[in-house]
């Protein structure tokens, strides 16, 4: 299977989270639109990345929109990993032994994001890090504020067009 894309339904699921709580993509967005991140702790491409997506939550926190990571590792790497690169956005916990969550939207590579409109469809679908993507999800929530688009570039920063991950 290969990862979901644009225009097709995302799959429900309901996970636990890192702090002990329960999410479920029916339930987030019923809020607005949600943002997926699926992640591996000692993906390197995630590691470069979740600090940008970290930005855009961070950007959009009053907004009505969720960001949610899904990691692929257990509550107490995921935590550190959480701690290390300043990951602040709610986290899931797609369960190691059949990583159901993970497959049902055909993960092949990490990170890989998804942009799900309120009506459940998949309007962005990523993998790997490509800076264009996350400049699309940017923009999306931008117009979902009715703002500009959140600066998520420092200068002199070297943010790469690409990174397979």
């Amino acid at each position: 299977m290969v990862t979901l894309t644009a225009g097709v339904r995302a799959p429900e699921f309901s996970l636990p989270t890192v702090d002990g709580k329960h999410v479920s993509l029916r339930e987030a967005l019923e809020k607005g639109p949600v943002v997926l991140a699926f992640f591996k702790v000692s993906c390197p491409v995630c590691q470069y990345a979740f600090p940008f997506f970290e930005r855009m939550y961070q950007a959009n926190r009053d907004a009505s929109v969720t960001v949610l990571g899904i990691s692929q590792d257990n509550a107490r790497d995921t935590a550190s990993f959480m701690k290390e690169y300043g990951v602040t956005f709610p986290v899931a916990l797609d369960d190691p032994k059949d990583y159901a969550v993970s497959n049902a939207y055909g993960i092949t590579n990490v990170p890989t994001l998804f942009y799900i409109e309120p009506s459940g469809n998949i309007e962005v679908s990523s993998v790997s890090w490509s800076k264009a993507d996350v400049e699309a999800v940017n923009e999306k929530l931008a117009a979902l504020r009715q703002q500009p688009p959140a600066v998520l570039w420092r200068k002199h920063e070297d943010v790469r067009d690409f990174r397979a991950g």
